[in-house]
């Protein structure tokens, strides 16, 4: 299998997390929303989502709002829970 590449590292360190594990939707895209909105253009917030319906709306709804996402990689817990880690960006301009 071949290396994909791409323009964007995956091992930036994200400006701000935000614990979401347990929020249901729509709650933790509007609460990811909300915190991007308060970030400077060009910041990433590292967001951690629950597998299943957060993981599979989440992405998607912030993607049609303009935010880019920059990487998402599976977590387990210590109880051996798994949840994700999703990093999103902020656009440089939003209108």
């Amino acid at each position: 299998m071949v290396n994909s590449t791409s323009k964007i590292e995956t091992s930036q360190t994200p400006d701000a997390q935000l614990d979401l594990r347990g929020t249901p939707c729509p709650l933790n895209f509007i609460r990811t929303k909300l915190r991007l909105q308060q970030m400077q253009p060009g910041a990433i917030l590292e967001v951690w989502l629950d597998a299943g319906e957060p993981i599979e709306q989440v992405p998607d709804s912030l993607k049609m709002e303009g935010y880019e996402i920059l990487e998402t990689q599976l977590l387990s817990a210590k109880d051996d829970a798994g949840f994700f880690a999703l990093k999103v960006q902020r656009p440089e301009s939003q209108e």
